[in-house]
This record gives structure tokens, C-alpha cells and sequence, in this order.
């Protein structure tokens, strides 16, 4: 009767054995590979960082003399600053500035699933920057938050590309709160659509898809109807000079366009053009020749520079924010 116990207790004195020796050589391939993997990265020498799209500051005393300030050391913000939400890119900041505080708007994207949101970040000084949070966040991927004060209320336009329509957001608790109103376009792929109210009519920048076209619409009213140029497009067959590239400015009375170069590579430089001509029939446009901004060949903005969004804060001061593509 106690044969088939004692039969049984070496079965599992045996089985024991067999595990343990099992672990002890499967202990042994992971250390000699966790080896050998570490002696291939030894080999492999460092990791190589990727350029990234990044946000930087720039000063100057005019829109067309900007740069880098000596005592600011730039990006001023990167996707890593973004903690609520999983990005790879920030981009196309646009700026409020008021009496004590300046926010950013700007894209804060994965580029690997092309999903984001609208990000916002404030200054006390327009220098040192701090995330504060995601302000909108649609089932699409939204960019370019086109931000402006009109009428005392705050208002944005972010770019939809992969819907069909350019969508208009208020403020309802400035800076963070924004509500849905409505679309002033519908029925294309709109890109970076930029609106500036001058000789008392609203204008619209925005392209298709493509970067090579230019649309100009119109309206009497922020909300519309708006209506297209019989001029449009003002750019066809034209990457280097088509797609808009930050925000309309008005200087000394004069109408300029920011527009960003796409050939031979995407936004290496942003160029403005003067209005020398604007009304429901007419339109013309000269180029300022030198850019705003460009690609530097290294560091953080090696790659690209494709957006600028210009602010007077006194008389031969400006303030610039700027995004960059390269090695932060």
C-alpha cells in the first residue's frame, strides 16, 4: 500500500529537479542575452535623436528683423511639455498678449496616428513658458489655431484638414473654455484658413490640399456669408509662396500675407507679401524678398521654419512666436 506514495514522492522530487534545472537555464539565456544586448548597444554607440517640431521665440524691432533674443535659449516648448495628452509635435503657435500675460495656442499632435489637439501655454514675460492644458480636443485631428480677439469676445479657428469645412470656436471662459459655432466654409479640404478684418470687409486665406494654391474669400461679417474672390485662386501651381504661414499683419495702413515656402522641401521658409491692392474685384500682391524666417542647416530649427505669428509691443518692438523643425 505505500508503494504507489513512495512511487509518487520521487515523481515529484523528480519534476522539482527538472523545474529547477529549467529556470536555471532560462535564467542563464536571459542573462546572456540581456548581455549581449547591452554589448550590441555598446557597439551601436548612441541613440539617434529625431528632429521634432518645436515652438521657439523670436524679437525684433519689426516683423521683417527678427531673431533669436541673445538671453533666450529656444524651443521654448516641446512635445514633452505636453502631459495630458501622448504627442510627438508641437507646432503653429499662435499668441494672445494682454496687459499681463501672454498665451500660446498651438498644435499638439502624434504623428504617427495624425490625432491631437489644441494645446495652450502661458508667460508672465513672453520668455519662460508653462503647459497648462489640452483646450480643445475633437474625434478628428485639429492644427493651426488661428486665435484673435473681435469685439471684446476671443475667437479661433483651428484647421480640420481631414474634414470638409472651417470651423469657428468662442471663447465661453477665456483662456481654456471654447465652444463650437458654426462653419464659414464647407465643402473642400481647408487648410490654414487666416482671417484678417481690414477696409472694414473680412478676408480669408486658406488652401486645399496640396500646398500649392492660394483661395481668397470674403464677407461683410465674421460669420458670413462668405464668398470667393472672383480673383481666386491669387496662387496657383505655386509651393513656394501658396500656403499660409501664420498671421495676417497690419502695418502703417499696409495689408502683408505670410506665406510658407514648400519646394523643395515642406516649410523651409516663410515669406510676407504686401497688399498693394484688395477689394471685392481687385486684387495684387508683391513679395518681400527677404524671409521672415528660415532653416537654419542645425541644431533646433535645422530643417524648417513655417509659421510666424507677429506682435507689436511698442514702438520698434516685436515679439514673434515661431516653430521650427530640427534637433532640439
Amino acid at each position: 500500500m505505500k508503494r504507489p506514495f513512495i512511487a509518487l514522492s520521487v515523481f515529484v522530487l523528480a519534476i522539482g529537479i527538472c523545474t529547477g534545472a529549467l529556470l536555471l537555464s532560462e535564467n542563464r539565456i536571459f542573462a546572456r542575452s540581456d548581455a549581449q544586448q547591452a554589448e550590441q548597444k555598446q557597439q551601436a554607440g548612441p541613440a539617434v535623436v529625431e528632429n521634432a517640431w518645436t515652438i521657439g521665440i523670436y524679437t525684433g524691432p519689426s516683423p521683417f528683423e527678427l531673431s533669436a533674443p541673445e538671453n533666450l535659449k529656444n524651443p521654448v516648448l516641446t512635445a514633452e511639455d505636453v502631459t495630458d495628452l501622448d504627442v510627438d509635435i508641437v507646432a503653429h503657435p499662435f499668441m494672445v498678449v494682454t496687459d499681463s500675460m501672454y498665451y500660446l495656442f498651438f498644435t499638439a499632435k502624434d504623428g504617427k496616428t495624425d490625432q491631437g489637439g489644441i494645446g495652450l501655454a502661458q508667460s508672465s514675460n513672453g520668455m519662460d513658458w508653462e503647459y497648462r492644458q489640452i483646450v480643445i480636443k475633437e474625434p478628428f485631428v485639429q492644427s493651426y489655431p488661428y486665435v484673435f480677439k473681435w469685439q471684446g469676445y476671443y475667437y479661433l479657428i483651428p484647421e480640420a484638414h481631414t474634414e470638409t469645412s472651417v470651423r469657428l470656436y468662442k471663447a465661453d471662459s477665456f483662456p481654456c473654455k471654447w465652444t463650437y459655432q458654426g462653419d464659414l466654409l464647407t465643402g473642400d479640404h481647408f487648410i490654414s484658413a487666416s482671417v484678417v478684418f481690414y477696409d472694414n470687409i473680412w478676408w480669408m486665406f486658406v488652401s486645399p490640399v496640396g500646398n500649392e494654391t492660394l483661395r481668397l474669400f470674403y464677407a461683410p461679417d465674421l460669420t458670413g456669408p462668405w464668398t470667393e474672390h472672383p480673383r481666386s485662386p491669387v496662387v496657383a501651381k505655386d509651393k513656394n509662396i501658396a500656403r499660409p504661414g501664420g498671421r495676417p499683419l497690419v502695418i502703417d495702413g499696409s495689408l502683408y500675407r505670410l506665406g510658407q515656402d514648400c519646394d523643395p522641401t515642406y516649410g523651409n521658409q516663410v515669406f510676407a507679401f504686401q497688399i498693394t491692392q484688395i477689394s471685392k474685384t481687385a486684387y495684387q500682391e508683391k513679395m518681400i524678398d527677404v524671409p521672415l524666417v528660415k532653416a537654419s542647416s542645425e541644431g533646433w530649427n535645422a530643417d524648417a521654419m513655417h509659421h510666424v505669428d507677429a506682435h507689436r509691443l511698442g514702438r520698434d518692438r516685436w515679439i514673434a512666436a515661431v516653430d521650427a523643425l530640427g534637433n532640439p
